[in-house]
């Protein structure tokens, strides 16, 4: 279905959620869910790539920088660069107070964050 120039949104945006702490991950897909999101969650950089690998279509790559295993965030935002160029991402992190080396046009929120403040911005990182 194409969309013209100045049409609504004809579905929500899908985010790839990447967050190893399973509490913050319930908090933030169920606030995104709420807003109409459509939302997969991984635990790790593997899980995550292998959803961009399938062909999951992903608008915004929501990731934490210090998640468990051998890539993390930072890490992770690139190999899914190089799988998609024009995913958006956006990098979360309790610990940092932003990135050394962000991927390209991408966007930081330090955690704790409001769930609502995150959506918002999710939903500005979408393409229309």
């Amino acid at each position: 279905m194409a969309m013209s120039i100045g049409a609504s949104r004809s579905r929500p945006p899908r985010i790839l959620l990447v967050e190893d702490e399973v509490l913050i991950s319930m908090m933030i897909e169920d606030a995104m869910v709420e807003q109409g999101f459509e939302v997969y969650v991984a635990t790790n950089a593997g899980d995550a790539l292998q959803v961009l690998e399938e062909g999951t279509p992903v608008d915004v790559l929501f990731t934490d920088i210090n998640i468990e295993g051998e890539v993390d965030g930072t890490r992770l935002a690139r190999m899914a660069r190089e799988l998609r160029p024009d995913l958006a991402v956006l990098y979360a992190s309790g610990t940092l107070k932003g990135i050394s080396d962000p991927v390209p046009g991408s966007t930081f929120v330090p955690k704790p964050y409001a769930p609502k403040d995150v959506c918002a911005m999710l939903a500005t990182l979408a393409p229309q």
